[in-house]
């Protein structure tokens, strides 16, 4: 019998993928067909909530997309994900929240994933969020509280976690 607790045991919470398109809308209608490509699920708009007149932004202008995998779905993807950058991620990419974002250059290195040429060359933004029990008190609607430092994810807990469980390698290790 083992005397592991199991409140410290950590989980895949979802998987975020992103893609910034800024103001040109043909580049986000491509944003938006690559995220499908990949994963089959239509992804959701970002808007802008800023006028920034430099930039010719102004507020509900569509500027990305993204899409939240959860489940079986997300840990389906980590892998495909993690292949896209020769399983090494630096130790910049994790932090002391539990959370761990990477970037794909292109989306023709995820496994699995042809070219497309309506596409063309393009790259998204991943990011994996981790979550142990009892984290549901920092988003339930009654007595709502912040997570305790002691029960946080550490980046080195959260460095193990990927090892173990998605043979992950660290800048570290060359």
């Amino acid at each position: 019998m083992t005397n592991e607790n199991i409140m410290r045991k950590i989980y895949v919470e979802k998987v975020t993928l992103n893609v910034g398109a800024g103001k040109d809308q043909v580049k986000l209608e491509k944003a938006e067909k690559l995220l499908k490509h990949i994963t089959g699920i239509p992804p959701v708009r970002t808007k802008t909530d800023k006028r920034i007149a430099a930039w010719g932004l102004r507020p509900g202008l569509p500027i990305g997309c993204k899409l939240t995998l959860r489940g079986e779905k997300a840990l389906a993807i980590i892998p495909r994900l993690l292949y896209a950058v020769d399983m090494k991620l630096r130790h910049s990419c994790f932090d002391d929240n539990g959370n761990i974002s990477f970037g794909i250059r292109e989306y023709i290195d995820i496994k699995d994933t042809k070219y497309d040429p309506e596409i063309g060359s393009m790259g998204l933004q991943a990011t994996i969020t981790l979550k142990r029990p009892g984290f549901r008190i920092k988003n339930r609607k009654v007595l709502k509280r912040s997570i305790p430092k002691t029960h946080r994810i550490s980046k080195e807990e959260s460095i193990n976690f990927m090892k173990e469980n998605f043979g992950l390698k660290t800048d570290s290790e060359e």
